[in-house]
């Protein structure tokens, strides 16, 4: 039996996603695991949708910077080889609906890039320590290193 049934990815597009993404893929592969990957929109206006917080992937919207952000993150679970019913596009805050997804999915690990901030910029939280503090399951920060 593998150590890990189902890991769930969370990752923000920044220059290190890649990293991140690839850590968590070959951590699925070695485990045989299943691999979902989120992405939560916390930069943009919510958009109006009658699904609630979930972004359909399938459906046009009207909103532009909603579609890049499907584009960017479609092109990433493509290339990852992420089933469409595992690919989670969620308007919100990042700690509290990658914690609440990764228990509603089952998952038993988090995969998420940290920069390992100090001072004042660890005092005021980052993603990867939130999601740290509150997963119900274990967590992989995959430290990324600053410019």
């Amino acid at each position: 039996m593998s150590m890990y049934q189902h890991i769930l990815l969370a990752i923000d597009f920044s220059d290190h996603g890649s990293e991140v993404a690839s850590k968590a893929k070959s951590l699925a592969m070695s485990n045989q695991a299943e691999l979902s990957i989120v992405h939560v929109l916390d930069n943009i206006p919510m958009p109006d949708t009658s699904y609630g917080t979930v972004i359909s992937l399938t459906e046009d919207s009207e909103n532009a910077l909603l579609e890049i952000e499907k584009t960017k993150f479609n092109e990433i679970a493509d290339r990852l080889g992420v089933a469409q019913a595992n690919r989670w596009l969620i308007w919100g805050a990042p700690k509290q609906e990658i914690t609440q997804l990764a228990g509603q999915i089952n998952a038993d690990m988090i995969v998420v890039g940290s920069h390992g901030r100090h001072g004042l910029a660890l005092l005021l939280g980052s993603t990867a320590n939130a999601v740290l503090h509150y997963a119900r399951c274990d967590v992989l920060a995959v430290r990324l290193q600053d410019e």
